[in-house]
């Protein structure tokens, strides 16, 4: 799924300072100018390693996405041997552990469709995979741990982690992904 193989050193920090402002400020409240400036390059290498500011949201968050995936499957797998059931469970830890570090203002994806109401924005495409991505994800899982209708459970544990991640980020609930992870538990069946 990386395109980033290619990308020259100005280019990395082009993407990583882009990336900070728009999970930061919002995508809309960022301009190219600021991002050239504070990644130390012209706003021509911006464009044309990148073309467009669309095209640098929808890489923005794709890297982003290809760290979440590789830190859910870290998380999932460092355990070892554990009961395929309790492995559902492990997700919860890796949102906690996520927001904890790098997630405090909710998550990107869900904040950049708020801002990017056309269907046709580059970054649309890279959302719907994320979320799609985790649905399936969920879905392997519980397919593993012998669930009778894994869709079905997929599901729910999504929903619960998105409004998870949501409920964190507004502090109304102290130890929402917690709370999430009880009802997954008594969802799924363990103790």
């Amino acid at each position: 799924m990386s395109e980033d193989l290619a990308l020259t050193p100005a280019a990395e920090r082009v993407l990583e300072v882009a990336g900070r402002l728009f999970y930061d400020n919002g995508i809309h409240a960022v301009g190219v100018e600021s991002i050239a400036s504070e990644a130390g390059v012209t706003k021509k290498t911006l464009y044309d390693r990148f073309g467009s500011k669309d095209a640098l949201v929808a890489h923005y968050l794709r890297r982003r996405d290809e760290r979440y995936r590789e830190h859910v499957r870290a998380v999932v797998e460092r355990r070892g041997r554990i009961a395929p059931a309790r492995r559902l469970l492990l997700v919860f830890d890796a949102l906690e552990e996520w927001i904890a570090t790098e997630n405090p203002r909710g998550c990107a994806f869900v904040n950049a469709q708020a801002e990017l109401p056309d269907a046709t924005h580059p970054a649309r495409d890279v959302i719907r995979e994320q979320k799609q991505w985790m649905f399936d994800y969920l879905r392997a899982l519980a397919r593993d741990a012998g669930v009778r209708n894994p869709r079905k459970l997929a599901t729910s544990l999504l929903m619960l982690l998105e409004g998870a991640t949501v409920t964190a980020s507004l502090g109304i609930v102290p130890g929402a992904v917690g709370n999430a992870k009880d009802v997954a538990r008594q969802l799924i069946g363990v103790g």
